[in-house]
């Protein structure tokens, strides 16, 4: 991430609703890691543009995916649907989701 777009690493700079960023704030998620901001700077992706990207589990992809989908949700006032690979995980996201 450029010095000059440093504050894109703040969830806060990001547009996201007050509710949104208190649940994540609560959660302790702040800020992001740079290679994560730099995915959702990359291209056109927050125009709806395609993204794929991988990291070591554990790193941090599900909040990029989320930041994704809530901006395009959010913006656009269309649904989205997101598909994760276990129960368990499906069940987490509801939760911190809603």
């Amino acid at each position: 991430v450029p010095e000059d777009q440093a504050d894109k690493l703040l969830l806060a700079s990001w547009g996201l609703p007050r509710a949104v960023l208190e649940k994540y704030h609560s959660l302790g998620v702040v800020q992001m890691f740079e290679w994560q901001a730099e995915c959702l700077m990359l291209g056109q992706v927050l125009e709806g543009k395609n993204l794929v990207y991988s990291a070591p589990t554990s790193a941090g992809k599900t909040l990029v995916a989320e930041l994704l989908i809530l901006k395009r949700v959010l913006e656009t006032r269309k649904k989205a649907l997101l598909i994760l690979p276990f129960i368990s995980v499906a069940k987490e996201k509801k939760f911190y989701l809603q």
